[in-house]
């Protein structure tokens, strides 16, 4: 094998999780080696953004400016129509003193441009991209992944050598097998996904407008996803006992389902759906949640679908993936650099994947009880952070991406001193719908200064902190891991 055809690092996947442990390798200076099967922009699902990537991830990244330019639909929580509730509540990301001010939002992403955006990104930084070229098989010698076959766009069939693979080849991956790993399904969430896109829906009233609409019915339930002013998404999430409804008609199925469903046939009243371009089909995909039984082996690390998938109600897709590909990054920087053991390293990774999948998980069981209010939902939340916090911000913390501490209290404390104070009082004087969950003046006013205060005091904060007390810290950079108490570069 010639010496360019091996690099530290190859990265099987363009999504999110593979353009983000990408970068994140590359901003080391390791020489990184991206292939993606198709060619950007292409159609995905998985609109709806949490706080803990568009302002933790993405500040890692360098990218939140541009995406901020994208003009992106801002979401500041989600509105449910959950439980026993008759009436739907809502959420605010900045009950959360954790996401307070100018971080207190999300995004709601047409995918073909967000992908882009983290691609061009890992191009940017010099990763080696190359599109149409899908990896068909990983490479080993004796127990270690070495390498990956791929073809290339015009048919050709290249073998490459590599230090360390990552797959993040999606749910319909046929490489992670080579971990040695094997695929767990839950036996609580077995679904069924419909979807498609509408011109022409109604939206929720500001300062709501931007929320994720999730809506239960009697199959399931509805998320609706405002893109843009006037482009929604719209999905039925149905469970095994009404997936036969599918089968054979998707276009009556979807129309029975919103007649079921009084609010978003409400919500639908004057829109149509769209039957042209990338958004012009209903799609249909197995919402069956996924975990596997371990997340790397020797030479190979499995980020985002590739390693685990949960019910998409909270929207933990996205995030659950780049999350993935950042403790994947911080693995295979130290052990490239030689100042942390594989096996501590990789343990690392794998320990603070599971609990953040768990975290979704075990909460999800319980949020699926519709004969709870959403008071019980909040508890659930709160039992499960352990901490001495309120029951609203254990569930926003939760739901946000921020409760593991792993991006919050450090990429995202950064990203708020960085970016400049948000206008609260808009804010405030927008939220006064007794409906909101959300926090009062006195609360926001309250965090604000807390976050001036440890801004000049230089407070420590708590971000990658070790989980076990033998674990490892993320370094100061974010991009690597430390022995506890550590604060180096971790070069």
């Amino acid at each position: 094998m010639k010496d360019e055809d091996r690099y530290d690092v190859v990265v099987a996947g363009g999504g999110p999780g593979g353009s983000t442990a990408a970068a994140l390798i590359r901003q080391r200076g390791h020489r990184v080696l991206l292939l993606e099967k198709e060619r950007f922009p292409r159609y995905q699902i998985g609109e709806s953004l949490l706080p803990a990537t568009v302002h933790g991830i993405a500040h890692l990244l360098g990218v939140q400016d541009e995406l901020k330019r994208a003009g992106f639909t801002h979401k500041l929580g989600g509105t449910f129509k959950w439980g026993v509730n008759p009436e739907p509540w809502t959420f605010e990301f900045a009950v959360s003193r954790k996401m307070a001010g100018p971080t207190s939002y999300a995004y709601q992403v047409e995918r073909m441009e967000f992908d882009r955006i983290l691609l061009d990104n890992a191009r940017r930084l010099g990763v080696d991209v190359r599109e149409n070229s899908p990896v068909t098989e990983v490479l080993r010698s004796d127990d270690r992944v070495v390498g990956v076959r791929y073809r290339d766009a015009d048919g050709v069939v290249h073998e490459v050598g590599a230090k360390y693979v990552v797959d993040a080849t999606g749910n319909t991956s046929r490489l992670y097998g080579a971990t040695g790993t094997k695929r767990e399904y839950s036996p609580f969430f077995r679904n069924l996904a419909l979807f498609g896109y509408f011109e022409g829906g109604r939206r929720l009233d500001p300062p709501l407008s931007g929320n994720i609409l999730s809506v239960a019915f009697e199959h399931g339930w509805f998320w609706y996803i405002p893109l843009r002013p006037n482009l929604t998404s719209v999905g039925a999430v149905v469970s095994r006992e009404s997936a036969g409804l599918v089968q054979g008609d998707p276009e009556r199925a979807m129309r029975e389902f919103i007649e079921a469903c009084p609010l978003i046939s409400e919500m639908l009243t004057d829109a149509t759906r769209v039957t042209e371009g990338p958004y012009g089909q209903l799609r249909v995909r197995k919402d069956w949640s996924y975990l596997n039984t371990r997340f790397w082996s020797p030479g190979m690390a499995l980020v985002g679908d590739a390693a685990c998938f949960v019910d998409p109600v909270f929207s933990s897709g996205v995030h659950l993936a780049t999350y993935g590909a950042l403790l994947a990054a911080r693995s295979i920087n130290s052990c490239l650099a030689g100042t942390v053991d594989e096996e501590k390293a990789f343990g690392e990774f794998e320990r603070r994947y599971r609990k953040e999948y768990g975290l979704f998980h075990e909460f999800l069981v319980g949020f699926y009880d519709m004969e709870q209010s959403e008071d019980s939902y909040f508890w659930q939340a709160r039992r499960l952070s352990n901490r001495d916090q309120t029951e609203v911000e254990a569930f926003v913390e939760l739901v946000g991406g921020v409760a593991s501490d792993d991006i919050a209290d450090g990429a995202m404390l950064k990203a708020r001193l960085t970016s400049g104070a948000r206008n609260i009082s808009r804010m405030l004087d927008d939220s006064t719908d007794d409906r909101v969950i959300g926090a009062s003046a006195g609360q926001l006013l309250e965090q604000g200064t807390a976050l001036q205060a440890r801004a000049l005091v230089g407070a420590k904060s708590r971000e990658g902190r070790a989980v076990e007390p033998d674990g490892l810290a993320a370094s100061e950079d974010g991009l690597s891991w430390v022995p506890q108490g550590g604060t180096g570069e971790g070069r």
